[in-house]
């Protein structure tokens, strides 16, 4: 599948990649990881970081150019389907749970980002969220109420205080703390470094090939090489158009931009994120270096388009969007993309250990929190593999995918 097309930026400000080998042996292994994306490195660094196991990573690709590079490093607790929304589907306790299982994640991912050995650009961010239409205003206070019942840090704006902060102003909007913003690239490659000096052996343009099941494990073939291991992760993305039809996912695009670097932000209050009710939702939020890195316009296409002609058009747009909310601004494109993602049939990722084979799991952080699932999976997984069981996988097992 083709994950994305156009002018990535993420890969533009980190030049200090590894080069990893291509496996051309065969080694044996505890833990495979297939994938070395967001997951696949969530993964090994949890892995190299809280236990003692032997763990491997392939990648097809060079590690992290797949989805991972087209990532725009928003880290809410919050999800596409709003708290009250998912308690009426779910349940009170489940969907309780599984906002404050996101809450720990984006705080395990801060832990993370402060102990790298290098910066990879992580800030602590607020987020508002804000009310696209007057209909969505109740949705917001209905909102407001569920996530401060339980604890959630949240405030609620009304119009004249949104427009004290901001050059626009929204019927409602909510602000939640607790959240991050990141570059996705440098993260995920300075975890796979320091999972490598861990221990973590690390193999690039490396596909998997074929996978047969043994009474120790399982045994993986590559081009050149092969891998004989206890455990297998499945950190694959969105790679596997088949695998996300067996889960009964939907494999849509998004368009974003980056723009140059800007001389004032003074009129973006505190550099919050920003999101809206709508769907699909306009995000924006900033880097460190003074851009605007802001996303949209999602179709039901699985693959990104290939004509530069349609994403240039698609990031003027997303430009347009910009400046409703900053007239003071002139924002420049500097880069423009297109990329893959997916959605699971009821806005959780699948997590967990398949169950017709065991010691076969899945990472796969499919909806709007892709990172935030991903931190999910990593610890869910550590304690599959290494105790048996964690409480919060019954949430995310495969198990409940429309066809397996």
């Amino acid at each position: 599948m083709n994950l994305h097309n156009g002018q990535l930026f993420w890969p533009t400000t980190y030049k200090n990649e590894e080069n990893y080998p291509v496996l051309e042996e065969n080694i044996t292994c505890d833990v495979l990881i297939v994938g070395g994306g967001m997951s696949g490195a969530l993964c090994a660094y949890t892995l190299s970081k809280e236990t003692d196991l032997d763990v491997v990573v392939i990648d097809r690709r060079k590690p992290g150019f797949g989805s991972s590079s087209a990532n725009t490093g928003l880290l809410q607790f919050s999800s596409d389907k709003m708290l009250h929304e998912l308690i009426e589907q779910k349940g009170e306790q489940d969907a309780v749970y599984f906002y404050q299982l996101c809450q720990q994640a984006v705080e395990s991912l801060t832990t993370i980002a402060q102990e790298l050995s290098e910066d990879p650009e992580y800030r602590k961010q607020k987020s508002l969220y804000y009310a696209s239409t007057r209909e969505d205003a109740a949705r917001l206070a209905r909102e407001y109420e569920a996530l401060q019942r339980y604890d959630f840090p949240v405030e609620y704006l009304e119009p004249q205080e949104i427009a004290s902060r901001f050059a626009f102003t929204k019927e409602a909007a909510l602000v939640t703390g607790g959240d991050a913003d990141v570059n996705p690239y440098k993260f995920v490659q300075i975890m796979l470094k320091d999972a490598a000096k861990a221990g973590v052996r690390i193999f690039e343009e490396t596909p998997l090939m074929r996978k047969t099941k043994t009474v120790h494990g399982f045994t993986c073939e590559s081009e050149k090489g092969t891998v004989q291991a206890r455990h297998i992760i499945f950190a694959t993305g969105y790679e596997n158009d088949f695998l996300a039809q067996q889960l009964g996912a939907d494999i849509n695009r998004s368009y974003a931009i980056a723009t140059e670097p800007l001389p004032s932000l003074k009129t973006w209050y505190k550099e919050w994120m920003i999101w809206e009710t709508k769907r699909p939702y306009l995000y924006m939020r900033t880097t460190k270096d003074g851009r605007i890195i802001a996303g949209g316009l999602d179709e039901d296409k699985p693959e990104a388009p290939l004509n530069d002609g349609i994403i240039r058009e698609r990031g003027e747009r997303i430009v347009e969007k910009i400046i409703e909310h900053f007239p003071d601004l002139s924002p420049e494109i500097s880069h423009s993309w297109c990329a893959t993602f997916g959605e699971s049939h009821d806005g959780l990722p699948y997590i967990g250990e398949h169950p017709n084979r065991l010691g076969e799991y899945y990472c796969l952080g499919f909806g709007g929190n892709g990172t935030v699932y991903s931190m999910l999976g990593a610890e869910i997984i550590k304690d599959l593999i290494t105790k048996g069981f964690h409480p919060a996988s019954r949430l995310f097992t495969i198990a409940r995918a429309v066809s397996l």
